[in-house]
C-alpha cells in the first residue's frame, strides 16, 4: 500500500499537537484527518475509515477511552489500528486503553522524528497482516515461519521444530496478530485458561524458551503490559 493511500486520524484537544504532528505526518506522505475531542473522533472515523487512529486520552466532550470503545463497536471499524497518546506516568490510562481495544500507546512528549518512526512501525501491522496466509489445512504462514497446528510444529528455515503444547499455543497466539501487544492477563486466559499456573513468572519463562528456540528478535517485551511478536523490525 502506498503512503498516499494510508489515512491517519489524529485526535487531540491541543491545537499545537494537531498542527505539529499533523505536519510531520503529512510531509511523510500520509493523508491526515484531525479531530479535537472524542465525539469528533468517532464521527470522523465513521466518515473517513482511517487505517490508523492516534488518540489522546484526556479530552473534553468525550475522552479517548470512551471514544476508542465506541469506535471498536462500530461496524467496519473493528480492526482499525488505534494507538493512544499518553502523558508520562499514565499507567492506569494505558491499561484502560488496552482494555477497550487499543493496539498500542505512544508516550508524550515525543520528538517528531521518533513519532514518525513509531507510526511507521505501527503501520507495518497492515503489511504484516497481509503476510499471514493459510498454507493448507492446519498450517499458517506468518512471515517466513510456518505454524502447523495439527502437529504442533514450527517450520523455520526449512527445519521442523517441535514445541511443548503451552509454548506452541503461546507462540500461535502472539503470531496470530504480528506487532499486536497481548496483555499478560489475556495471554494467561487464552493459553492457560482455568488451569492452575505456578506463578506470575510462567509467561516469562515460556517467552524465554521461545526466544532461545525461535529467535530473540521475534519477541518484544512491552514493560508493564505484555508481549508482542514482530516479523520485521526494519
Amino acid at each position: 500500500m502506498k503512503k498516499a493511500d494510508i489515512k491517519i486520524l489524529l485526535v487531540d484537544d491541543e491545537p499545537d499537537i494537531l498542527e505539529i504532528v499533523g505536519y510531520n505526518l503529512k510531509i511523510e506522505g500520509y493523508k491526515i484527518f484531525t479531530a479535537k475531542n472524542g465525539l469528533e473522533a468517532v464521527e470522523s472515523a465513521k466518515k473517513h475509515n482511517p487505517h490508523l487512529i492516534i488518540l489522546d486520552i484526556m479530552m473534553p466532550e468525550m475522552d479517548g477511552i470512551e471514544a476508542c470503545e465506541k469506535i471498536r463497536a462500530t461496524k467496519g471499524l473493528e480492526n482499525v489500528l488505534i494507538t493512544f497518546f499518553t502523558a508520562r506516568g499514565e499507567d492506569y490510562s494505558q491499561m484502560a486503553g488496552f482494555d477497550v481495544g487499543a493496539d498500542d500507546y505512544i508516550t508524550k512528549p515525543i520528538k517528531p522524528k521518533v513519532l514518525v518512526s513509531k507510526i511507521k512501525a505501527l503501520l507495518r501491522r497492515i503489511k504484516n497482516a497481509q503476510t499471514t496466509t493459510l498454507v493448507d489445512d492446519g498450517k499458517v504462514k506468518v512471515g517466513e515461519i510456518i505454524i502447523d497446528r495439527e502437529e504442533y510444529v514450527i517450520i523455520k528455515d526449512g527445519a521442523k521444530l517441535s514445541l511443548p503444547r503451552k509454548e506452541f499455543e503461546l507462540f500461535s497466539l502472539l503470531a496470530s496478530k504480528p506487532d499486536k501487544v497481548f496483555k499478560r492477563d489475556d495471554i494467561l486466559d487464552k493459553v492457560w485458561g482455568n488451569e492452575v499456573v505456578v506463578g506470575g513468572r510462567t509467561i516469562d519463562v515460556h517467552i524465554r524458551k521461545l526466544r532461545e528456540k525461535i529467535g530473540d528478535q521475534y519477541f518484544k517485551t512491552v514493560k508493564g503490559v505484555g508481549y508482542k511478536f514482530v516479523i520485521d523490525e526494519d
